[in-house]
């Protein structure tokens, strides 16, 4: 799975919209209330550091086992530190990519798809992080 540079989040206005108190059930559904809480804005949910954060869409099936679907929008902090287990955009080879960043015991990029193979980086080799995926946005509706 490769990512696509989209955009930065300074690149967007303030939009709030209603974020209520209730939490919706997954279960068995309950009344609904009309109490809104607040106005939420997204990019105060999903960007922390405005000046450090950027917008890439996935392509590809190598992240689906932890819901990162092709066409997906990643919410990358390059102000972040990798550390073993974020999933970093990184660049290897030549090729930019998605992916789960192990460091323990030797360093790979590990796709969240079985049907894939661990990318290993050779002791020396040049392994270069874009920036650490904090929020996937995924579409449940097809357009």
């Amino acid at each position: 799975m490769s990512a696509i540079p989209i955009g930065s989040s300074d690149e967007f206005a303030k939009s709030e919209v209603p974020l209520f108190l209730d939490a919706v059930s997954a279960g068995f559904p309950s009344p609904a209330s009309d109490y809104c809480e607040r106005k939420l804005d997204l990019n105060e949910l999903c960007v922390k550091k405005p000046a450090a954060t950027y917008f890439v869409r996935a392509q590809g099936d190598s992240m689906i086992d932890v819901g990162i679907f092709p066409g997906d929008v990643l919410v990358v902090d390059r102000s972040l530190n990798a550390q073993h287990g974020d999933i970093v955009i990184a660049s290897f080879a030549g090729e930019l990519t998605v992916k789960k960043l192990e460091t323990n015991p030797v360093t790979k990029l590990v796709p969240m798809n079985k049907q894939y193979q661990p990318i290993s980086i050779p002791e020396g080799a040049e392994l270069e992080i874009f920036g650490v995926a904090t929020t996937v946005i995924h579409s449940l509706r097809k357009s």
